[in-house]
């Protein structure tokens, strides 16, 4: 989707299947580029075509739902004034022809929300079972149903992630990070699939026959040719009324030749073989590379050697 790579957690920076959670600057809270407007055509696309797969909420949340509009809202008319401006109740967005009613946005302000920026938003509610997914717009899914998820645990949600399951320490540790949140944090995930996809679902039954497969995902000999690098910057913070945690979750999409065009591409290349070459066999499943990480890795090996 983009022209440079904008984040490049395969550096080393951001380490795979760990917690990995820095504090944040408030000012970069949200993430805007060139890329807006089809990123929203996508969501309006996706909330026509598929609403009740890229929308949930418990009727409860609608208060913190419209806690999330107001400060969005105020931020991003703050931080990016020549994009966002109030005019009578709708927040306008230049260079496109959208303006979205903030002033009354509805029984879910969260669609409302999700229609002004590129980022999906998830509301976590805490309850007797600790944190759990009560509200969300997630129209660009990095292999996992936002259906099967809504109601559950946080600990029931990371249940397929190596390591992250009921009961593990890495469980335990986000329980507690959610407690004690108080500043706003962020955290790198990295993947690679096989197409330019924003929305990219995968069901957990799905994700099990996926690792039982032996076969490429990706079509032809040419593996740099259809290798996408799907990099998730997802951010945290609490809600200071409603004391619900929002997360948001902005996906970058490039072509994984455009890493040849990196500036530091040989130094880029070899952190990603490393990364890649330290996954066992359970997290290669998890990412679905278990088929094609020797490839991947040759690939990158040559860049790097390129210099």
């Amino acid at each position: 989707m983009t022209a440079a790579i904008t984040h490049t957690p395969f550096d080393g920076t951001s380490k795979p299947f760990a917690i990995g959670l820095k504090q944040a600057e408030p000012r970069d809270w949200i993430e805007l580029d060139r890329h807006l407007e089809a990123y929203l055509a996508e969501k309006d696309r996706l909330y026509s075509e598929l609403p009740d797969k890229v929308f949930v909420a418990e009727p409860e949340t609608r208060a913190a739902q419209q806690e999330v509009l107001d400060l969005l809202v105020a931020h991003l008319t703050e931080r990016f004034p020549g994009t966002y401006h109030l005019e009578g109740g709708r927040c306008a967005i230049a260079g496109t022809d959208r303006s979205i009613d903030v002033a009354a946005p509805g029984d879910n302000p969260l669609i409302a929300a999700s229609k002004l920026v590129q980022e999906d938003l998830i509301l976590m509610r805490q309850g007797a079972d600790g944190w759990r997914l009560a509200a969300g717009s997630l129209c660009f899914p990095s292999s996992w149903r936002l259906t099967e998820k809504f109601g559950k645990a946080i600990h029931d949600i990371h249940g397929p992630v190596p390591g992250f399951g009921p009961g593990t320490r890495m469980a335990e540790l986000i329980a507690r990070m959610f407690d004690k949140l108080a500043v706003l944090v962020e955290r790198f995930n990295w993947s690679v699939q096989a197409n330019g996809e924003l929305y990219h679902p995968l069901s957990d039954r799905q994700r099990l026959a996926r690792s039982a497969e032996t076969d490429s995902t990706f079509p032809g000999a040419d593996v740099a040719g259809h290798a996408f690098i799907r990099v998730e910057r997802q951010t945290l913070r609490k809600l200071p009324a409603s004391g619900d945690i929002l997360f948001t979750i902005r996906i970058h999409l490039d072509p994984l030749a455009v890493l040849a065009r990196h500036p530091d591409r040989a130094t880029l290349a070899a952190s990603f073989v490393e990364q890649l070459t330290g996954l066992d066999r359970d997290q290669l499943d998890y990412k679905g590379l278990a088929a094609d990480r020797d490839r991947l890795v040759a690939f990158l090996n040559g860049m790097a050697r390129a210099g």
